[in-house]
């Protein structure tokens, strides 16, 4: 069992993207699938599927190289089980003076930090990628 199952998907991600792997397969949930659409409407990989298992469903992820490198430099989670982050619509930070992107999780689902601030939204910050 995974305590933390957003670090574990970053994880994998950063570890496929280093290795220079062409995809790479993670357990699904809602949150994992939101995640992953953004990163994908963001331009950090360049698609992903949900493949169903016989009891469970997985995420096929195909990663995204831009000149033999990984689209993306850097992918940190924020908030962990033992200690969450909230951000207020004034807090929202920006990654890498905006080259980079926030994923909170709000009221109305899981978005960038941009289009939560657009929104007059706050909540909790997932994860800086850039």
């Amino acid at each position: 069992m995974v305590t933390d199952p957003i670090a574990d998907l970053l994880t994998r991600l950063r570890n496929a993207a280093m290795a220079g792997h062409d995809s790479v397969t993670v357990p699904a949930s809602k949150m994992k699938i939101s995640i992953t659409k953004i990163l994908k409407d963001e331009g950090f990989i360049a698609d992903y599927s949900i493949i169903k298992g016989d009891s469970h469903r997985l995420i096929k992820i195909v990663l995204k190289y831009i000149d033999k490198r990984p689209a993306f430099a850097g992918i940190e989670r924020v908030s962990k089980p033992g200690l969450r982050i909230y951000a207020g619509r004034k807090e929202i930070p920006r990654v890498y003076g905006g080259l980079g992107i926030a994923i909170l999780s709000t009221p109305q689902g899981v978005m960038t930090g941009q289009e939560a601030w657009k929104k007059n939204l706050g909540g909790e910050i997932l994860c800086y990628v850039w």
